[in-house]
């Protein structure tokens, strides 16, 4: 008889506790900004905590409320590395100003950086693809704007300013055939192109897959990098973790003068 009572009130209290699970996992669920294009709408305040859309002519459409109720949740939280001054500048600064800041997706300045694994000369290598937008007929599309690998870096530090090999400037009247014993060495071959030449290695990764010699494994990591609010830049990360601060989040957040942002950009491009 006890345990027919036990059982009952057990049964009695399921309800109770399924319905507290439940609306933990759904207040989790509205709190993770699961894609990028939400980034984008949490941070403009166009979209409730449902993920329902808002449009301007809803009175709370990029209300400046809602907007720093979502800045607060939108940083990885984990990163002592951007303290809690540097977020209130920027929040003050992209929604407290006379001017707030909304972030355009067709805008440009900002860019994906795609971690990859190909297959090449037998080994697995990472190639880092930076993808950008494109505008394409009515609409846009995703373009491949430059690549990175140290298996190709190799090829790249060509120096034309100071070249110690020339052909002769009378080559011509000799039909160029002295071009022969120039070709000679592969290691210093590079020295008789023109002087403002820069080798890139977009060229030579396209080069490799049509010759078949770079095969796709997988992706590893996707990154986001922008540059759309005036004096900053910040990274957008995924973040795959228990609780409620995860998904799309802002995972580095610098102060950069207008004017220093392409010494950034060589920085995240690998550029030398």
């Amino acid at each position: 008889m006890k345990y027919l009572i036990f059982l009952i009130s057990l049964l009695s209290l399921t309800p109770a506790i399924s319905q507290t699970i439940s609306g933990a996992d759904e207040s989790r669920l509205y709190a993770e900004t699961k894609q990028v294009n939400q980034f984008f709408r949490r941070f403009n305040g166009e979209e409730d905590e449902r993920g329902n859309r808002y449009y301007t002519k809803d009175k709370q459409y990029r209300d400046p409320a809602l907007r720093k109720k979502y800045l607060g949740m939108l940083f990885d939280n984990s990163n002592s590395g951007i303290p809690d001054s540097r977020k209130l500048a920027f929040g003050r600064e992209v929604i407290e100003s006379d001017n707030p800041v909304f972030l355009d997706f067709h805008k440009g300045d900002w860019f994906a950086e795609v971690n990859t694994t190909y297959r090449f000369n037998g080994q697995d290598e990472t190639f880092i693809l930076y993808m950008s937008l494109e505008p394409d007929g009515v609409g846009y599309k995703w373009v491949i704007d430059r690549i990175y690998s140290d298996v190709f870096d190799k090829y790249m530090n060509v120096d034309t300013t100071h070249m110690r090999k020339f052909i002769h400037p009378m080559s011509h009247e000799l039909d160029f055939m002295n071009l022969r014993k120039a070709m000679d060495n592969k290691d210093s071959v590079a020295q008789f192109a023109f002087r403002e030449f820069k080798p890139d290695q977009l060229t030579l990764f396209l080069y490799e897959i049509q010759k078949g010699n770079l095969e796709f494994r997988t992706v590893h990591r996707v990154n986001f990098h922008f540059f759309q609010v005036e004096n900053w830049y910040f990274e957008l990360s995924e973040f795959n973790r228990p609780g409620y601060n995860r998904g799309w989040l802002i995972s580095d957040l610098v102060r950069v003068e207008d004017r220093d942002k392409d010494i950034m950009k060589k920085f995240i491009y690998n550029e030398k």
